[in-house]
């Protein structure tokens, strides 16, 4: 039995962790010499006895061909995995310091070779949070980075909408089963990236859902990147963890300011006092990686902000009053005579072209 088939048997049983196959690992250069091992062994290697026995029942299984069918069901499922020791394991993930043993997916496992940049913020992002999330991910994926997220809500999803209206393509790191769809909502994107991008997870089938999973996940994140972008996040954000993982990694960190008055981009301008580079375009990320790849500035670049275009009357109507001074939606619906619903539309297509930008209190201003 080889070794990689002992590691992907280790990997179902639950309470095996991380630590528990590295000291196999290393006590065991051949790991299908621990199917020998008896009961009082595993205690001795410091297992509890509940654990013993689920360690015992899993080398049976692997012997009398009961993973013959496991593995079966993953491939039924069209879903991949690839070890540690394998060729195709994302090479920059494997220089961290404690790399997942085994890694399943779905899609183009290719994209974890590319050069990668993990986008990351909070789970409420503002209308301005959102709109830059999208749009800097765009232009950098145009530009050939491939952009990493972790497929939660918020800044997250926006990231991987805006990485696959271009080249570079996008990944998502799920904190659960393969076969998870979380959150909810999220499913047309899960099945997007799919099949246009790469669904990565440490994780075996049947894996839940829950908090503990998730800041484990971020490091993959972070380990599969060159560097990480804040884009917005309060001082409290999980996505934070992300940022201080890529450091731990000595990966690059990334922050979009945001208004100081607003709690969600505490955290971004935190990480701008601790020397994050401030980023207002994404010529600040891609000069850092120069070497690493190839794109035309002039050319392969796509622009976060539309300045050229000429807007619609009653589009350039409300622009115009928000170059006077900042308004909210009661001083707006004064000043224009629009219905609420009309404008309403209005300022979400202009917030999308970043025309203009939400501040705290639902207040509109001009850039």
């Amino acid at each position: 039995m080889n070794n990689r088939l002992v590691l992907f048997a280790l990997h179902q049983m639950q309470g095996i962790g991380w630590k528990t196959v590295a000291g196999l690992v290393r006590q065991f250069p051949e790991l299908s010499d621990i199917m020998m091992l008896k009961y009082v062994d595993w205690l001795e290697l410091g297992l509890t006895p509940v654990r013993s026995e689920q360690v015992i029942k899993g080398m049976r299984e692997l012997e009398s061909g009961q993973m013959d069918r496991k593995l079966k069901l993953y491939e039924d499922r069209q879903i991949g995995w690839t070890c540690l020791w394998d060729a195709d394991y994302p090479g920059l993930l494997r220089e961290t310091a404690a790399p997942p043993w085994i890694l399943y997916y779905r899609g183009r496992l290719e994209l974890a070779h590319r050069p990668c940049i993990a986008m990351v913020g909070t789970r409420n992002p503002t209308a301005y949070g959102k709109v830059t999330a999208q749009r800097l991910s765009a232009s950098l994926s145009s530009a050939g980075l491939c952009v990493v997220s972790g497929l939660a809500r918020g800044i997250d999803s926006a990231a991987h909408e805006g990485a696959l209206r271009e080249a570079g393509g996008t990944i998502g790191v799920l904190g659960c089963g393969m076969e998870q769809v979380y959150p909810p909502e999220n499913k047309l994107l899960y099945r997007r990236i799919s099949e246009d991008g790469l669904l990565l997870s440490e994780y075996p089938l049947g894996t839940k859902p829950r908090p503990g999973l998730f800041p484990q996940r971020n490091r993959i994140i972070a380990g599969l990147s060159l560097g990480v972008v804040v884009v917005e996040a309060a001082l409290n954000s999980g996505s934070l963890i992300t940022a201080d993982l890529a450091l731990e990694a000595s990966r690059d960190v990334f922050a979009v300011p945001g208004p100081i008055t607003s709690p969600k981009s505490q955290g971004t301008l935190h990480w701008l006092k601790l020397g994050a580079k401030l980023v207002t375009g994404p010529e600040d990320i891609l000069e850092e990686y120069r070497v690493r790849i190839s794109f035309d500035q002039k050319t392969n670049i796509k622009p976060m902000v539309d300045t050229g275009s000429v807007l619609p009357a009653d589009e350039q109507r409300i622009y115009d009053l928000l170059s006077l001074k900042p308004m909210n939606i009661e001083e707006l619906l004064a000043q224009s005579q629009y219905k609420f619903g009309h404008l309403h539309s209005v300022l979400i297509n202009l917030l999308m072209m970043q025309r203009i930008v939400e501040l705290p209190g639902s207040v509109y201003t001009v850039p």
